[in-house]
């Protein structure tokens, strides 16, 4: 009798990584729900497979199988379209693929569009979903290779602001900024359109360039930062380089409008 791990191994031969509790139903009918339930979860204890989230499956391959786990970039792209959700891995997972992060990010950070989706943790596996309002720039992503096809990942500049504008999620400015040293040499603000400033925040635009300028001493992708900012007519306002924080008494720098309620520090590389 074919079975569910018949239809697993003939998925992995294939070149299949995930599966979804509806597919299994359509494929093989003559199971009930309780019987593929209980198939999946004998499966699950025995490090063949991992439930992602509810209804959905990642195959765990045998180079993965003593952790029990899967790393996410091999099934987000799959799971995102099983939700018919658009996408983008960020912050530091971005940053990591483009050799600006030193460390091994804690967490996997994937920005989707509203409604809001739940972080997960599962098999020691942490997915924070940051979700917004704007649609996705899709011109401002990079398809990058994986065991398991093609990711969409935010391009250099995306990576740089988006890690400003969630600072608060990769351990705050300073992180930000050592990052953002980081992926410096390979940003080119004069690329930026009109997508761009849609997408990204006036005052995230504002904090990117002051640190360019002042802490990061890179004077010429500030200006670049600059001019573009001007063309797309970002009307800059007053805002704390530290959002939250007591700004009363704060120096303001005049060209970026920041008001400098934060000390800085940029590790050592």
């Amino acid at each position: 009798m074919y079975k569910i791990r018949d239809f697993i191994k003939d998925l992995q031969k294939r070149g299949g990584y995930t599966f979804s509790l509806n597919e299994i139903r359509e494929k093989l009918p003559a199971f009930s729900d309780t019987a593929i339930k209980s198939a999946l979860k004998r499966l699950s204890d025995a490090n063949e497979i991992v439930s992602v989230l509810n209804g959905f499956y990642a195959i765990i391959p045998i180079s993965y199988a003593l952790r029990g786990t899967v790393p996410p970039e091999l099934y987000i792209d799959f799971l995102m379209r099983y939700l018919q959700r658009p996408y983008y891995v960020g912050l530091l997972n971005a940053a990591s693929y483009y050799g600006a992060a030193h460390q091994q990010p804690q967490v996997f950070s994937v920005i989707t569009s509203f409604p809001p989706m739940r972080d997960t943790f599962k098999n020691e596996v942490y997915i924070t979903y940051i979700s917004k309002r704007k649609n996705i720039p899709q011109s401002w992503l990079k398809p990058i290779r994986t065991e398991s096809g093609d990711i969409h990942v935010s391009r250099p500049e995306l990576t740089a602001a988006d890690i400003i504008t969630f600072q608060n999620k990769i351990g705050g400015l300073s992180r930000a900024s050592t990052v953002l040293s980081e992926l410096a040499e390979i940003l080119d603000f004069k690329l930026l359109d009109e997508q761009f400033f849609s997408f990204v925040p006036v005052a995230t635009i504002q904090r990117l360039g002051y640190l360019c300028e002042n802490i990061l001493e890179q004077s010429k992708k500030a200006e670049d930062l600059y001019i573009k900012a001007q063309e797309y007519k970002c009307g800059f306002q007053k805002v704390p380089l530290k959002s939250g924080k007591e700004s009363e008494k704060s120096i303001i720098d005049k060209r970026w409008k920041i008001i400098l309620n934060e000390h800085v520090e940029v590790d050592d590389l």
